[in-house]
């Protein structure tokens, strides 16, 4: 691929490049030779004119994310060398050929090294949504180096950037298939069943982050009354049935979210619990909510996007935790998350802090969670971890 500008930086602003940081900031830049529109190729060099990355162009303060480090210049078939450096990470860890799960995140953006780029992996299905101009520009090369990847084991390729693309100013022509053409599909997740609805359903279709903490609640659910808040299609709910919940509420303000949710339960026969669905908005029905329930988990949307939104995005989940701290049975279980990455865990640990002071109640720290392995973060671009979490003991 040709790039078709060349950015140098500023004398010193060099650094933070050599220490593999992933983005450059527009006030690193000392000139450019050649134009630039949103989403170019570039090529980042510093004050001598030495070659240190090659990154997509943005319009905004991020004015370049790198999607290859010096020394060697980007090589054309980038896109596959670093796909497959992901494919092997997560084949390391047991999430490819696994007889119990088929399904994971393949390419986590700056993680894996292709920023704005998210490839999730649904039994045969890649579903790709992009972040960026540069990245969508690329969608077709993308997909071609996904089946080079996967081969036969690949059926279909869809692209779901429509979305993603909107926030950032860009207009797609809509999410399509890239190669092939199938309906929802269905996986298979530590032995459960989930209908992925990758056209319609939120993000890709599945929060796969999840993978972990859901199975956390499975290992305390035996024998427990649960309420899933902010329930989604289900994923916490199945493997609380799954693993021996006697009884599980799903509480979600979308009817769409809740009729896949049913269809879940539809996959999952077997499990000897009860279960109700309940479509209502969560602030309203929390207040209200029985005083029995041994586990209580609340995964709400992320309620702080952006700096800006971080304070009242705090008094949001203060509301929801105080709640559930306060209505929860004695000797309770609290799962509690949130995925605002305008969020820090101190900030959200003493948000939950006040949260029990409001509450009157004595709560203790069993297990502080995030994302699976499946989303690694780079330790050179620690703004990547997102999802944070603490399950608590409430007395």
């Amino acid at each position: 691929m040709q790039t078709t500008a060349v950015i140098y930086l500023s004398k010193g602003r060099e650094d933070s490049v050599k220490r593999f940081h992933p983005w450059v900031f527009s006030g690193a830049i000392e000139k450019v030779n050649g134009k630039i529109v949103d989403g170019d190729l570039v090529d980042l060099l510093d004050f001598k004119g030495n070659y240190l990355a090659t990154g997509l162009a943005g319009m905004g303060s991020i004015a370049v994310k790198i999607i290859w480090f010096g020394p060697d210049r980007l090589p054309e078939n980038f896109l596959f060398i670093k796909l497959k450096r992901a494919l092997e990470l997560r084949q390391r860890l047991g999430f490819d050929a696994n007889s119990e799960s088929n399904a994971y995140r393949l390419c986590f953006s700056e993680a894996d090294g292709l920023p704005g780029l998210i490839v999730d992996y649904y039994n045969g299905i890649a579903v790709v949504q992009t972040h960026s101009t540069g990245m969508f520009l690329m969608r077709h090369q993308i997909s071609d180096a996904l089946k080079k990847l996967y081969e036969a084991k690949l059926v279909a390729v869809y692209d779901k950037s429509k979305e993603t693309l909107a926030k950032s100013g860009y207009s797609s022509e809509g999410d399509s298939f890239l190669f092939g053409s199938v309906g929802d599909a269905v996986i298979k997740e530590n032995g459960n069943r989930f209908l992925i609805d990758f056209k319609e359903g939120q993000k890709t279709g599945f929060f796969l982050d999840q993978r972990d903490n859901r199975s956390l609640v499975g290992k305390y659910s035996q024998g427990k009354k649960v309420l899933n808040v902010f329930s989604y299609t289900g994923g916490f709910s199945i493997y609380a049935l799954n693993s021996g919940a006697v009884h599980v509420t799903s509480l979600d303000a979308s009817q769409r979210a809740i009729n896949t949710l049913e269809q879940n339960l539809e996959l999952n026969k077997g499990f000897g619990g009860t279960h109700q669905s309940i479509v209502a908005d969560a602030k309203i029905w929390l207040p209200h909510m029985d005083e029995d329930f041994d586990i209580v988990v609340l995964d709400p949307p992320a309620f702080a996007k952006r700096q800006a939104d971080k304070h009242k995005g705090l008094q949001g989940y203060k509301f929801i935790n105080t709640t559930a701290i306060r209505k929860i049975k004695s000797g309770g279980m609290l799962f509690t998350f949130s995925c605002s990455q305008a969020i820090s865990n101190e900030q959200f640990t003493s948000m939950v802090m006040a949260s029990a002071i409001e509450a009157g109640r004595d709560v203790k720290i069993i297990h502080h969670m995030g994302h699976s392995a499946d989303h690694p973060v780079s330790i050179f671009h620690p703004e990547g971890e997102y999802l944070k979490g603490l399950v608590l003991v409430v007395s």
